[in-house]
């Protein structure tokens, strides 16, 4: 996979699946998959580190992962979340957060928003790193839009994030992710661009569509809004395994003797 296939499945019709990934042991299952490619998301603050919200990961974290996920998957095609504020303080600063990812094994950078810093973007392109937007629910903002709510659902909204896309499409960005958008909304802006969209919460008329590896694994039994379908139970088979060893480790069935040695 690489840039140029995202807009070559557009063309053909193809839809684009992508998965989040911060570790290697799962980047190399993943590796084995028909998966196109991979994100490392900032949502690894939540997922891997216990946070609250995506804020705390900042870009040594990132790097830190995505490096991981690179030695588990040394033939994927890697996106590598921009921290929060790691591109709001200028553009050397914004550099050197780039570089970082990158130089960790990224084949692109993602970032979120528009406004403020698209020359940024522009730059960022200009350099030779391939950028993917984000618009819609950006959880970097949460504070901002008062939660993690839907966007776009009113008339002046929607305008907004159509003209924010197109922006992207114009900056350079090879991508758009479009997060917690009305169905309708992630269609339109999907057959405005001619650059793949990948949904996520955003409906079936994207270009693509990405997911957090532990949702659609069933891994958080307590976390599952509207739009992830889970495709395991992975929590209950995790602790009905973890329940086993316990069981044997306390019975003396483990280790047998073809687990010891003579």
């Amino acid at each position: 996979m690489t840039t140029l296939d995202f807009r070559k499945y557009k063309n053909e019709n193809k839809p684009i699946s992508m998965i989040t990934c911060y570790d290697s042991w799962s980047a190399a299952i993943i590796e084995e998959t028909d998966i196109d490619c991979i994100l490392v998301g900032d949502s690894l603050a939540m997922t891997m580190h216990g946070y609250d919200s995506t804020l705390p990961a900042n870009t040594e974290l990132m790097a830190l992962h995505t490096a991981a996920v690179r030695r588990g998957a040394p033939n994927g095609f890697i996106i590598g979340d921009m921290p929060f504020l790691s591109f709001r303080k200028g553009l050397v600063p914004a550099m050197e957060a780039v570089e970082k990812i990158m130089r960790a094994g990224a084949n692109a950078v993602k970032l979120e928003g528009y406004a403020g810093h698209g020359d940024i973007i522009s730059h960022i392109v200009d350099s030779g790193v391939p950028v993917m937007g984000h618009i819609g629910l950006t959880p970097q903002s949460v504070h901002q839009l008062g939660g993690y709510k839907v966007q776009g659902k009113s008339d002046e909204k929607a305008r907004e994030l159509m003209e924010e896309a197109v922006a992207l499409e114009e900056a350079g960005c090879f991508a758009v992710v479009l997060e917690c958008v009305p169905a309708p909304i992630g269609q339109a802006i999907s057959q405005k661009l001619t650059i793949p969209t990948i949904g996520i919460g955003a409906g079936n008329g994207c270009d693509g569509q990405v997911l957090v590896l532990q949702d659609m694994l069933g891994l958080n039994n307590k976390f599952q809004p509207k739009f992830v379908r889970t495709y395991m139970k992975g929590f209950e088979t995790i602790k009905t395994a973890l329940n086993e060893y316990d069981r044997t480790v306390k019975d003396r069935s483990f280790p047998a003797e073809e687990e010891s040695y003579s």
